[in-house]
């Protein structure tokens, strides 16, 4: 079955109740498998793909990110729709905040970053709107129609993880201008983009960074701010899937050709 539409986050996002006839596949790539979820939601097919793997056992710097990415367009998948646990660098950007980011900064170290590489052709991808604008503006009009605030846009940091950042990490991401830090954003939007995929991504906040509040904070914060928010995340999600699309055509899928060396 081919697909159009991906969702891309963890097993909360997940609701097998939404997918008709819904199959768990295991996709074959040059650089390792993917597994992926398969159904169909009011006649639209739709994949799943949990980033961490089945049971969420993949570290952030151990996802297979090129494999899955890889898998998501061997299906014919042209959207992407993707979720990101975050931390908030400011004091007003609360804890269970949805945030349509629309910027990145790479701070990750040791990941595969491209499918450019090993003979092929030197291409240097235009990344001006690294998060799909297209895809960002059915998002927000999603979360308009279903009365559910959001912060349409932001800049999202990137860091290599697994371990959570210092104080002075976070300090200095602040003035860099981020406004959340996550774990997951990089390469993965990177890869979608050279193979001229549409990737949008609604940031969750589960935490404030180490340093704002001086509190310390604990992994099962997050996964409890996690699971008492997904359902937005999914009701949002769902309804997009099946919203028209008015807005203007984007330049996703060009992206990786017109700056080729």
């Amino acid at each position: 079955m081919n697909a159009k539409k991906a969702i891309i986050g963890g097993t909360g996002v997940y609701d097998p109740k939404r997918l008709k006839d819904h199959q768990q596949h295991t996709i074959d790539t040059p650089y390792g498998n993917a597994v992926c979820t398969i159904g169909e939601y009011s006649g639209e097919p739709v994949v799943f793909l949990p980033r961490h793997g089945e049971g969420h056992h993949l570290a952030p710097h151990q996802i297979p990110y090129r494999a899955n990415l890889y898998a998501l367009r061997a299906l014919g998948v042209t959207e992407i729709y993707a979720t990101a646990a975050v931390g908030s660098v400011h004091k007003n950007l609360l804890p269970g905040s949805l945030v349509i980011v629309d910027q990145f900064l790479d701070f990750t170290k040791s990941r595969p970053l491209t499918f450019f590489e090993d003979g092929r052709p030197v291409t240097h991808v235009d990344m001006t709107d690294p998060f799909c604008g297209r895809l960002r503006k059915k998002l927000a009009k999603s979360a308009e129609e279903k009365e559910l605030p959001v912060v349409y846009g932001g800049t999202y940091v990137c860091t290599e993880g697994p371990r959570f950042e210092t104080p002075a990490e976070i300090r200095m991401f602040d003035r860099m201008g981020g406004d959340v830090v996550g774990m997951t954003a990089v390469p993965e939007v990177v890869l979608a983009k050279e193979l001229g995929m549409c990737y949008a991504s609604v940031a969750m906040v589960t935490n404030y960074c180490s340093g704002i509040t001086g509190d310390v904070l604990t992994h099962q914060e997050v996964l409890d701010v996690m699971a008492n928010n997904v359902h937005r995340i999914r009701d949002l999600f769902f309804h997009t899937l099946l919203a028209p699309d008015h807005s203007a055509s984007c330049a996703c899928q060009t992206a990786a050709q017109s700056m080729n060396a």
